[in-house]
């Protein structure tokens, strides 16, 4: 890897997410590659869904960090593969935890090429939402959409709290 590669993910190490601050756009898989090509440096990030609204707020805030250590590259959004859940790393669903947003199962992602329908999560059952809050496992699902779209809106049963579930792709 290049010295300046290297200089770029270590500027973009902490630019956050702009729906939730609490985590990295590399924590939560977003941030999928820097390459130097013969054009000068790029970087790849992929929107957790298509129609996500903060993309260009997440351009925008990879351009700065870029252009404040002086490092000029392209930005480049790709579709393809998707975003999976399954790309965020294990710190970065601890801090959607400590926020108070429950991570994502993992998914079959890697394994299937398409899925019509998510698996909901079943109270009580091995792979139940549990509460960011008091730990229970205990948890309804209120509604499929939460605060965006890539989240659902759970309640623990035992504490009373309402709390969102990054929902698994």
């Amino acid at each position: 890897m290049s010295t300046r590669v290297q200089a770029a993910w270590a500027a973009l190490d902490d630019v956050s997410d702009p729906e939730i601050p609490v985590i990295t756009l590399r924590d939560l898989g977003i941030l999928r590659d820097v390459r130097e090509t013969d054009d000068g440096l790029e970087v790849i990030i992929t929107p957790t869904y298509s129609g996500c609204p903060a993309m260009g707020q997440i351009e925008d805030d990879v351009r700065s960090a870029l252009q404040a250590q002086g490092i000029p590259a392209r930005v480049i959004t790709q579709l393809a593969p998707a975003w999976t859940t399954d790309w965020m790393t294990e710190a970065g669903k601890e801090k959607l935890r400590a926020y108070g947003i429950a991570p994502p199962h993992r998914t079959a992602a890697a394994t299937s090429v398409v899925r019509f329908m998510a698996r909901r999560p079943v109270s009580g059952a091995a792979d139940a939402v549990v509460c960011p809050r008091c730990g229970s496992g205990n948890t309804v699902e209120s509604s499929y959409f939460g605060s965006t779209a890539c989240k659902a809106l759970y309640k623990c049963l035992d504490c009373q709290e309402p709390f969102d579930y990054f929902k698994p792709y």
